[in-house]
Formats: structure tokens, C-alpha cells, sequence
């Protein structure tokens, strides 16, 4: 038998693997190359820039009164910092769609490296706007996590490794609601500087944390199961028999309705989340008369709960799948949406410390695990713009943080309490279109497949 070249023999993987080497078991505890090393690559790159996204909200106590910032100065900033994760999360789909994931996540971590460092600059409400907008950026590595895990990881398994990806580095938010009063306190004990010195010397801590990621993920990831993009492009082209160019890629996706209804979805899911960790520690603060830590520490409680509470969405995902088919997917997104809304409208309506703690915790569960079942849901709606629809639904996370922001906490006209409610009552009216989202070869939530589209596929 004749053998073939070196470069030609197919690769032998520590998985189980599908037609196109993507693994079809999730280990998450194995560092085996390539599909699980990009696994805990992706997410350790993107808990870094969730950790520097939110390593300013829970010194907002501090960095106030050191600026003088107004609650109007706040708000505009607060929304500032996902206005520039819209922008940067559309513009990131494509770009994993080109040049892939590893060299898209790198990039943008050791791009906005710089801005978090910057932090410790600032000395006006202008600047420190400015700075939360460029730090938002960092944000849209989240594409580039899903992105990279869809391109690993086969359908029966990409709900949970989409979830646990996500989730554990959305745990960077709740990390640094912790650890950031802490380094600020150290550094005023032990190095006995005074608070408008620590609380800038302490953003030294994130800005290195995205650079050391970035170098690990260029040094040690790899795009796809057989090598990566810059090798493999032109083969990936040949098997899918596309010669299309990228603006074909980028309208083919922006055409697909489904993107736009997971885009709103997702909006109010993740969007209130990422709204939930900006206002959270400086609400407990505020509200319930606790110092910094405390108050950091409760709000570390609601980002940290991504450690399984987001995971376990991609697992029902997968689950209502194998069970229902898709069907079941948008019907378990449908139903932990809801419950996360209610929940929502109870926390703003809870008087007491402890009983608000319970209620964040149980809200904080189901509000993530939505968007781990919105994820298990965007892999299917196309492969050939699978980048696109990521990025769609990634900046419909951030323009829901930025409506919700701009709506309910960026003035003094209604109490906080008040708007968290409020807040809860979009998450249910948010709901609605799930239902609408319809494939002819699955169905949807309330109709069969279609039988006349028997030959629709991913590739649409």
C-alpha cells in the first residue's frame, strides 16, 4: 500500500471526532490539544477581558469621589463601555470569519491592554468616559470565543462547550467585583499610598492579566482541529466548494432573520447581565449602608454564579436537543428567559439585605444559563456565516446592556430599585421572539419541519 505523505495523513486526536474533526465529547478538566487546549485558551482570553471590562465598576465608590463624577457622569459611562462592545463584536465575526479566532482574540486583547492601563490616568469625567468606551472593545472577544468553539466542537456537544466557555470566563466580572477592593485596599495598607494613587495603581493588575493571555493564546492555540487559518483557508474553501468573498459571507448572514431574533434575545439575557454587573456593587452600596468589600463581594456573587450557572444552559441546550430537536432548544430558552425576568422584577422589590442576596443569586442563575441556551441555539442557524450571526447576537448583548443603561440608570428620575423591576419587565416582554425564530428542516417552538424545504442546510 502506498503511504501517503506526512502532511497528508490524517491527524490522530485525543477525542472522539465527527467527519470534520470537530470532537464530539466535551472533557473540560483535559488540557489535550487541539480541541481542549483552544477550549481553556478561549475562555482564560476572555475571562481576562471581562475581568478588565468590570475591574473599574466596583471602585466606582472611590474613583467618584476622587473625580467628582456625577450619577449622570456614572450612567454615561456605564453605557459607554458597551456602546463600544456593539461595534467591535459586529466588526469581530467577520474578522474570525477571515483571519480566525486565535489571531482575532490576540489581537484584540493586546490592543486594548493599553486602555485599561490607561485607567490610572484619568482626571475628569470626560477621560474616564472615554476610557470605559475603549476598554468596552475588549468585550468583543466573546465572538471569538464562540466562534472558536463551534469550529472544535460538533452539534451534539457545542451547546455545553459553548456554556462552559462563556461561563467560566464571564466569571472574570464577578473575579473582579472581588478582587479589585482588595488590591486597592492592599495597596493602601501595606504600601500606605492615599486612595486616589491606590485605586490607579491597581488597574496595573487587568491590563497585564489581557497581555499575558494574548501571548499564551498566539503561542499555543490553534484555529481549527487540523491546524490553523493562514494553512487551511484554501482547503476549507475547496471542501465547501465557496468562492465567495467576504462581503458575500457578511450579507448572507445579516440577511438571516434568525441572527437578528437571537440578537434581540440575547439582548435581554446577557444584555441585562452585563447591566447587572455595572450597577450591582455600587447599588448594594448605596442601598444597604455595606463598606466597598462588601459590597464588592455581593456583586462577585452574581458574576462568579457563571462558573455553572451558564454552562448549564449549554447542557439543557444539548439535552432539550437530543430529546426535542430544536424545538426543545428554543422551548428551554423560552421558559429560563422568562423565569430570569421574574426574578429580575422581585429583586428590585426585596427590602432586606439578605433576601435581596438570595434573590440576585437565584436571578443571577437563571439569567445566565438564557444565554448559554441562546448559544446553543446560534450554531445551527448558519454555517457558512457563522461568524456573522456569532457577532450579530454578541452586539445584541451589549446594545441590550446599552438601552437598558441608558433607560433605567443613567438618571436620577426613578430610585434603582425601581428600575431593576422595570428591567425585569423588558427581560418578559423579550421573550416573544424566541417564538419566532422557525427553521424549515427543524421547526420551531409551535410548528413541525417543513417537508418542501427538505433540502435547506447549513450552508444557507
Amino acid at each position: 500500500m502506498e503511504d501517503h505523505p506526512p502532511s497528508l495523513r490524517k491527524p490522530r486526536f485525543s477525542l472522539p471526532v465527527d467527519a470534520d474533526d470537530k470532537a464530539t465529547k466535551f472533557r473540560p478538566f483535559s488540557l489535550s490539544p487541539p480541541h481542549m487546549r483552544a477550549f481553556h485558551l478561549a475562555w482564560l482570553s476572555l475571562f481576562a477581558c471581562f475581568f478588565s471590562t468590570f475591574s473599574i465598576p466596583p471602585l466606582i465608590p472611590i474613583i467618584r469621589e476622587d473625580l467628582k463624577l456625577t450619577q449622570a457622569d456614572i450612567g454615561a459611562a456605564g453605557i459607554a463601555s458597551f456602546v463600544g462592545s456593539i461595534f467591535s463584536r459586529l466588526a469581530m465575526g467577520p474578522i474570525c470569519d477571515l483571519v480566525g479566532p486565535r489571531i482575532a482574540s490576540a489581537i484584540l486583547s493586546l490592543i486594548t491592554a493599553p486602555a485599561i492601563l490607561a485607567t490610572s490616568l484619568v482626571t475628569s469625567a470626560k477621560s474616564f468616559i472615554l476610557i470605559r468606551f475603549l476598554v468596552g472593545f475588549s468585550l468583543a472577544n466573546f465572538v471569538a470565543n464562540q466562534f472558536w468553539m463551534s469550529s472544535m466542537f460538533s452539534g451534539c456537544v457545542v451547546g455545553v462547550a459553548n456554556g462552559v466557555s462563556a461561563g467560566w470566563a464571564n466569571m472574570g466580572a464577578g473575579v473582579a467585583q472581588l478582587v479589585m477592593p482588595i488590591i486597592y485596599t492592599a495597596i493602601c495598607n501595606n504600601l500606605h499610598m492615599p486612595n486616589s494613587t491606590a485605586w490607579r495603581l491597581a488597574f496595573l493588575v487587568p491590563s497585564l492579566f489581557q497581555v499575558v493571555t494574548a501571548i499564551l493564546v498566539l503561542t499555543y492555540g490553534q484555529d481549527l482541529p487540523d491546524g490553523n487559518y493562514r494553512d487551511y483557508s484554501r482547503k476549507k474553501r475547496l471542501l465547501l466548494d465557496s468562492k465567495e468573498k467576504f462581503i458575500d459571507i457578511l450579507f448572507n448572514g445579516l440577511r438571516n432573520y434568525r441572527g437578528w431574533m437571537l440578537a434581540l434575545t440575547y439582548g435581554f439575557c446577557f444584555g441585562v447581565e452585563l447591566t447587572t454587573d455595572n450597577i450591582i456593587a455600587e447599588y448594594s452600596y448605596d442601598r444597604f449602608d455595606v463598606n466597598i468589600e462588601v459590597a464588592g463581594t455581593i456583586a462577585a456573587m452574581f458574576g462568579m454564579a457563571n462558573l455553572f450557572s451558564r454552562p448549564m444552559g449549554g447542557v439543557i441546550s444539548d439535552a432539550m436537543g437530543r430529546r426535542f430537536g430544536m424545538r426543545g432548544r428554543l422551548w428551554g430558552l423560552w421558559a429560563v428567559h422568562l423565569l430570569a425576568g421574574l426574578l429580575c422584577v422581585l429583586l428590585g422589590r426585596v427590602d432586606s439585605l439578605e433576601g435581596s442576596i438570595v434573590v440576585m443569586c437565584l436571578f443571577s442563575v437563571f439569567v445566565q444559563a438564557a444565554s448559554g441556551l441562546t448559544f446553543g441555539v446560534v450554531p445551527f442557524v448558519s454555517k457558512r456565516s457563522l461568524g456573522v450571526i456569532s457577532g450579530m447576537t454578541g452586539s445584541g448583548g451589549t446594545m441590550g446592556a446599552v438601552v437598558t443603561q441608558l433607560l433605567l440608570f443613567s438618571g436620577s428620575e426613578i430610585s434603582t430599585q425601581s428600575s431593576i423591576s422595570l428591567m425585569g419587565l423588558l427581560m418578559i416582554v423579550f421573550t416573544i421572539p424566541t417564538a419566532l425564530i422557525y427553521f424549515p428542516q427543524w421547526g420551531g417552538m409551535f410548528c413541525g419541519p417543513n417537508s418542501a424545504h427538505e433540502h435547506y442546510h447549513l450552508l444557507q
